[in-house]
């Protein structure tokens, strides 16, 4: 099981908006001793956004999908949820009550009473159309829920609305994996050298090492950085840590400059 994120819209691809929920998502989940598995950027194309969700509701991942959950033309997650899993459209009625009562606040605060009734308030309804058996997502800004179904969870691409909502997910359900696998991170910087040449070690090393994943980072430095890789290991505590002292010892047996980070 690995946690993923669908981010959704066109306006990130496109530029016209920067992505802000990858590093707060990584944020949210480091903070509760959780990392992200995948994270996947799609238009608002329903073909796609279906696709991409019959593959990951086939997982047993946790994923969290961002954006197009509105009522306007360009919002299908609502649907392809739906036809992912082949489930028919409807109208959950508790999230119709939070949808009105939220019109009726909004109609109170300008002074004008609301009509229920009307074509635009009917049509606001559209966001509380979910498939079949959905659960909601409480949405401690406005009150307009998003939803939930088999481990995937539904939320607007409005940060100030999504990112709570992730939470309320995390603290809700899953917090009996909160800091389960602790994992730590070291590194050095290795000069002027190739990967090729350090790639026997990086091999060596995740052979003798099965709880600990091997990096490389390499750049090609700048006026103020030489030529460098930043190789490291990272995983299970301990035997990350016996696998660091094997990676600087085997650096200086290969006569590598090498510095810590």
């Amino acid at each position: 099981m690995a946690i993923g994120l669908i981010i959704i819209g066109d306006e990130i691809l496109s530029g016209r908006r920067h992505d802000q929920h990858f590093p707060k998502v990584l944020q949210i989940l480091a903070a509760r001793g959780l990392q992200l598995g995948w994270a996947e950027i799609l238009p608002d194309d329903p073909l796609r956004i279906t696709a991409a969700l019959k593959r990951s509701f086939a997982s047993s991942d946790i994923v969290f999908c961002c954006g197009g959950i509105g009522a306007t033309p360009d919002d299908h997650t609502r649907q392809a949820a739906a036809d992912a899993l082949g489930l028919p459209l409807v109208l959950h009625e508790e999230g119709k009550r939070n949808i009105q009562q939220r019109i009726l606040q909004m109609g109170y605060e300008a002074g004008q009473p609301a009509d229920l009734e009307s074509a635009e308030n009917l049509h606001r309804l559209k966001m509380a159309e979910f498939a079949e058996g959905a659960e909601l997502i409480p949405n401690p800004y406005n009150n307009i829920a998003g939803f939930s179904l088999r481990q995937h969870y539904f939320v607007p691409g409005f940060p100030v609305m999504a990112w709570p909502m992730i939470e309320w997910v995390l603290d809700q359900h899953y917090s009996h994996l909160y800091n389960r696998a602790p994992r730590i991170e070291q590194s050095v910087l290795v000069y002027e050298a190739a990967e090729s040449a350090l790639t026997p070690l990086m091999q060596m090393l995740e052979a003798d090492y099965p709880g600990v994943k091997i990096f490389s980072l390499p750049s090609v430095g700048d006026a103020q950085t030489r030529r460098h890789i930043e190789l490291g290991v990272k995983g299970e505590p301990v035997q990350t840590a016996a696998a660091f002292r094997q990676l600087c010892a085997e650096l200086t047996k290969l006569h590598v400059e090498f510095s810590n980070i």
